[in-house]
């Protein structure tokens, strides 16, 4: 009997401090007299929720990744307003008379450039209030071996140059002396595309497009291609891949390619990243090419 009562005691001390817990019904050694029948219960099943912690985090990473894809696309059509200004100045506003500006606007159009934007761009290069922008290049050593090649689009050359080497120093980089990195490096025009290329196609449409030579490689993107050719066959190798089918969302870009490529550690990597960042954060830099292979 005592036992009996000390048990039931206990249950009960359980239920009365239960707060966010259900207690199953034990098996206590009951006298007859002291037994009921139980009936079962059904449950109804939990529905699984996230925290407000866990939604604020979530929230906090689509913010952060709309905000880094808005300041890319900002930085893009920037770059291009600023180029199609310098080649209006220097061979007029008539695409069809001036070909680098018709190059440009065909790129800009690739890179989802609004054409108002392009419109806008052509109009003030006309002003004469609106300053004109120079190309220059810097270069650099990271770590690892890596090597960084800096394009520079400004209409403030001490700006740039100021701000450029300060970012390779604050991220333990060194400048390079005009030449030591460049020579490791070919220009080149990149075409890319969303879709794997077969390359008897694209030959076929490049020999009908009086291009002369091309390499075709997989892109960084799953199912997506690259295609590098000579600067002068950029143009028309874009019309080769456009005849094939494939014009929504084919990039094209002038670029500096490693003939040189380096793999690098993780350590390394993430530094040489981290380099790399600092530079395409500022406004007067164009692109940041380098020879890592990972």
């Amino acid at each position: 009997m005592k036992y009996s009562i000390l048990s039931i005691s206990y249950c009960l001390l359980l239920v009365e401090n239960a707060s966010a817990f259900t207690v199953a019904p034990s098996h206590l050694h009951l006298l007859p007299s002291q037994q009921t029948t139980t009936t079962a219960t059904p449950t109804t099943p939990s529905t699984a929720r996230f925290s407000p912690l866990f939604m604020g985090r979530a929230a906090a990473v689509r913010e952060k990744t709309k905000s880094k894809t808005d300041a890319k696309k900002a930085k893009t059509n920037a770059i291009y307003g600023k180029r199609i200004i310098m080649a209006v100045k220097q061979g007029g506003p008539d695409p069809d008379a001036n070909r680098a500006l018709g190059d440009i606007i065909k790129s800009a159009k690739s890179n989802n450039v609004p054409v108002d934007n392009i419109t806008r761009a052509i109009k003030r290069a006309s002003e004469a209030s609106t300053v004109d922008f120079s190309e220059s290049l810097f270069e650099a050593y990271g770590f690892g071996g890596a090597s960084l090649v800096i394009n520079v689009l400004t209409d403030n050359d001490n700006r740039a140059n100021a701000d450029v080497r300060s970012a390779v120093g604050k991220n333990n980089a060194k400048m390079a002396e005009s030449g030591s990195v460049l020579f490791m490096y070919d220009r080149r025009g990149k075409l890319e595309v969303p879709v794997v290329l077969d390359e008897e196609q694209l030959m076929d449409a490049a020999i009908e497009a009086d291009v002369e030579d091309f390499e075709l490689m997989d892109g960084d993107e799953e199912e997506s291609s690259v295609v590098y050719v000579e600067i002068k066959d950029t143009s028309a190798m874009s019309d080769a891949i456009k005849s094939l089918g494939y014009e929504s969302g084919l990039k094209m870009s002038l670029i500096y390619r490693t003939k040189a490529p380096v793999e690098v550690s993780e350590e390394e990597f993430e530094k040489n990243m981290l380099v790399i960042d600092a530079l395409e954060d500022l406004d007067d830099v164009d692109s940041v090419e380098h020879n890592m292979s990972n």
